[in-house]
């Protein structure tokens, strides 16, 4: 059953003298603040377009991510609901991806397709790319010739590359203007981007040509020709470049934004730094997942999704702690006949696994950002081994004491820290040399470094302690 227009009718909430301006969601420690977040969800429950017109409509779209990521699922529907073309849609491309599918999924084309018009095309491409093809070509066909066109270009090009990153709006001019022409094209011409901070220079065929800086354009006199003020660029980044070389490209020469340019070296499109940041952040985020072997799960994931990703790693690391397992049946004996064995292998297998993740989470990181190559490896394969070397003494000592006095056994003592010093050495060298040989293979060292590093330090920690026991309370 529904009312007259006045089903929505703007209504206040009870307690109506709660302010949140902006800048004044967030609780100190960075989330949003629960009596915000509070009134949000009863100005939904209530249909109060007076509180959300004033209070989350205006929101950056940074915040309003935050808020729908805070939220109820079916809440954020609503609230979107509610908002109609009053809600930001470049919100979207600061939430999660599933959190992004499921608003979408409930919005009409045409309503995507508005918005769309209305954003920046790096961030209308973020939002069509997880689309299903059906609903993207109905999108694009609703947009002007001319927007249709600069989209799909951008969604031509693969994932993760800077084609896709990239902007399609831009300002270029022929070398041949003049400083007066170019500034009188930039105040007439309605069609520019909202901001930016250089001028490309290209030839007929647009191919690039060098680059002005805006405040060089405004400290030439007007009678200027653009190519006597310009500069080349030295690094246009070619379209089809991963976005992480791109991204290293930016912090090697302080880049502020780049031309993107074809295999023909014509330009495409302009890569600015807000979203190379984002690429920082995104590469970063995914080398942490996949170093704890989650893939690239989020928070808003359900739980069969979650499991999912996960499994498939644990299954791979049920199969190595067989292994290892293998290696202590082996020992059984000696196992039953000294029980403090069993009570101290534990630590000399645990303390080598966090050894080889220290090295190993320093090795990929080193890998990631081409810190590490073929010129410093064995420089830095010799000092990880002189760290296992220095680490395997000092913890091998003090555990060696610890277990002596514990067992009354001196002998218990000095295989254990024997053990643990083989075990450092040997968690060290697989911290640095699986990733190395990883990454020569072609492999993602991020992706499988943990299950093989993890396995070479159980089997060497419970091979050395016990069949060290073995040895020597067999010659004794």
């Amino acid at each position: 059953m529904t009312d007259s227009g006045e089903d929505h009718r703007e209504r206040a909430l009870p307690v109506d003298s709660t302010t949140f301006d902006r800048g004044d969601i967030y609780a100190p420690d960075g989330s949003v603040r629960s009596d915000f977040l509070m009134h949000v969800g009863a100005a939904i429950a209530d249909r109060d377009l007076l509180f959300l017109r004033r209070h989350v409509a205006n929101l950056h779209e940074s915040e309003m991510g935050d808020l729908l990521e805070a939220i109820q699922p079916e809440q954020r529907r609503a609230l979107v609901s509610l908002l109609g073309d009053e809600f930001d849609l470049a919100a979207l491309t600061e939430v999660d991806e599933a959190i992004r599918l499921d608003i979408v999924e409930h919005l009409p084309n045409e309503q995507i397709a508005a918005a769309i018009g209305e954003m920046e095309s790096d961030d209308a491409v973020y939002i069509l790319e997880d689309l299903d093809q059906e609903d993207r070509d109905e999108i694009l066909s609703k947009l002007p010739f001319t927007e249709r066109i600069r989209l799909r270009r951008s969604l031509d090009y693969p994932e993760s590359t800077a084609g896709r990153r990239m902007r399609s709006e831009f300002v270029a001019v022929p070398p041949f203007w003049t400083i007066g022409q170019t500034i009188d094209y930039m105040r007439e011409d309605e069609d520019l981007p909202d901001s930016f901070t250089e001028i490309f220079v290209i030839d007929p065929t647009f191919r690039l040509v060098g680059v002005v800086d805006l405040d060089r354009v405004l400290r030439s006199k007007r009678d200027t020709k653009v190519e006597t003020v310009m500069r080349q660029t030295s690094h246009p980044i070619p379209a089809l470049m991963d976005q992480e070389e791109a991204a290293q490209l930016f912090e090697q020469y302080d880049l502020l934004s780049a031309a993107v340019v074809d295999e023909n070296g014509r330009l495409v499109g302009v890569l600015t730094i807000d979203d190379v940041v984002d690429v920082i952040q995104e590469e970063a985020e995914e080398d942490l997942m996949r170093l704890g072997g989650v893939g690239d799960e989020e928070l808003s994931d359900t739980v069969f999704e979650t499991s999912r990703s996960r499994v498939p790693w644990l299954l791979v690391n049920l199969l190595t702690a067989s292994f290892a397992a293998w290696v202590i049946s082996f020992f059984e004996a000696t196992i039953e006949e000294i029980v403090a064995l069993a009570i101290l292998m534990p630590m000399v297998a645990g303390m080598g696994g966090n050894a080889g993740s220290q090295t190993m989470t320093v090795t990929v990181r080193a890998l990631a950002t081409r810190n590490l190559d073929i010129h410093n490896a064995w420089r830095v394969v010799r000092r990880e081994a002189g760290v296992g070397l220095l680490n395997g003494v000092l913890c091998g000592t003090l555990i060696g004491c610890v277990a002596g006095l514990w067992f009354h056994d001196a002998n218990i003592g000095g295989i254990i820290a024997t053990a643990m010093l083989i075990n450092m050495m040997a968690a060290a060298l697989a911290g640095i040399m699986i990733p190395l040989l990883l990454d020569r293979v072609g492999a993602d060292p991020a992706v499988s470094s943990t299950v093989f590093v993890t396995a070479v330090t159980d089997t060497t920690g419970f091979f050395s302690f016990l069949g060290l026991a073995t040895w020597w309370f067999a010659i004794h």
